[in-house]
């Protein structure tokens, strides 16, 4: 009965209609309320809750992340089998205190990930896993190409979208298989930070999300996460050993995105311009100026001449933009899966592959 009125209360606090004030004394008081109030998890206004506002509902296939009673129906709290969603959720149900802090989420000690695989180890950090491990992995992707020719335009491929905020699968790196990983290679299992930073909810404050970087600067000092780096290594090959392993990444993720676009052209026959905030997200670049402009990035221009070496690799771009902390989460692994799409397009296209260092 507590955990059913504390739900109606946030929804009360939540919604977009004037809420009942905090220090109302006739409500108990609410832990964290203020904190989590400035989350992306509360944000009844953002696109992830308000999607599904024409439909009515937030269809299944969705619920379980874009809704907190989805969570709950998915978890199996609301007396139904645990692991699927069996019923739409309300639309602009946002993550609340009680989906996170039900008993069953908190018991969470393993989740099924898109590739089939089951992770453990994070403790009551396992209930983030749920939603922050994509959709699609690299199993989806071999079915996709198998025994397709490598450079072969092929009509029936569509992009494959990982979706976004896919940290837990780059931090399992190897062992989840979330990117797209080539045959014969051997790729970084979970990446560990020390005991005191080794969950989600160690290095991210669990009711605001902000990354805690003021516990960060006990061993790396500057305060800025993306300066750090514990390699001597030049991955990229620029000459620069001092930059963070952020810049390393990001410059081996820009490469790819040049060699995509050259591939496309120069193999394909069609120029792709990829756009980072519209599904699905790579289209066909009409007038080559390697910008997908407002006419440019509509559905009904989606890129659509893949071949299996162009889907693979943009598949890993894809899976290493939505993942903004990947230097944090698990640097090697992002830097494996570009590094392996360059040498891969390097078999048809220039790529600055030969300069560079696989972790």
């Amino acid at each position: 009965m507590i955990r059913n009125a504390l739900a109606i209360l946030l929804l009360a606090l939540a919604a977009p209609l004037p809420a009942i004030a905090q220090d109302d004394a006739r409500l108990p008081p609410i832990p964290f309320l203020d904190a989590w109030r400035a989350s992306p998890h509360a944000n009844v206004k953002s696109e992830a809750f308000i999607h599904w506002d024409k439909e009515g509902a937030v269809p299944v296939a969705c619920a379980a992340c874009h809704s907190g009673p989805g969570y709950l129906d998915f978890l199996g709290s609301d007396g139904s089998d645990a692991g699927k969603v069996d019923k739409p959720a309300p639309v602009r149900s946002v993550v609340d205190c009680v989906t996170c802090h039900d008993p069953k989420a908190i018991a969470l000690q393993s989740v099924l990930f898109p590739s089939g695989r089951k992770m453990a180890g994070l403790g009551a950090s396992m209930r983030c896993t749920v939603c922050h491990q994509g959709r699609q992995a690299s199993p989806d992707v071999e079915r996709a190409t198998a025994g397709l020719p490598a450079d072969a335009v092929n009509g029936e491929l569509r992009f494959i979208n990982v979706h976004y905020a896919v940290a837990a699968a780059t931090l399992f790196g190897g062992e989840a298989r979330g990117g797209y990983e080539y045959a014969g290679k051997a790729y970084h299992g979970r990446f560990t930070h020390p005991p005191s930073f080794a969950t989600c909810t160690q290095c991210h404050d669990p009711h605001t999300t902000k990354v805690r970087v003021e516990a960060c600067g006990a061993c790396h000092k500057g305060g800025d996460l993306r300066a750090i780096r514990e390699s001597s290594v030049d991955f990229d090959g620029d000459g620069n050993t001092a930059e963070g392993i952020a810049g390393e990444i990001a410059t081996l993720h820009a490469a790819l995105g040049d060699a995509i676009t050259r591939y496309a052209r120069d193999v394909s026959g069609t120029a792709i311009a990829y756009e980072a905030h519209t599904h699905p997200y790579f289209f066909a670049d009409r007038n080559g100026d390697g910008v997908a402009s407002k006419d440019e990035a509509v559905r009904a221009n989606a890129y659509s001449r893949w071949t299996p070496r162009l889907l693979r690799a943009a598949y890993n771009y894809q899976f290493v933009a939505k993942d903004a902390g990947a230097y944090s989460h698990n640097p090697a692994y992002a830097l494996q899966i570009l590094y392996d799409s360059l040498e891969d397009l390097g078999a048809r296209v220039p790529t600055p592959v030969a300069r560079m260092k696989r972790p």
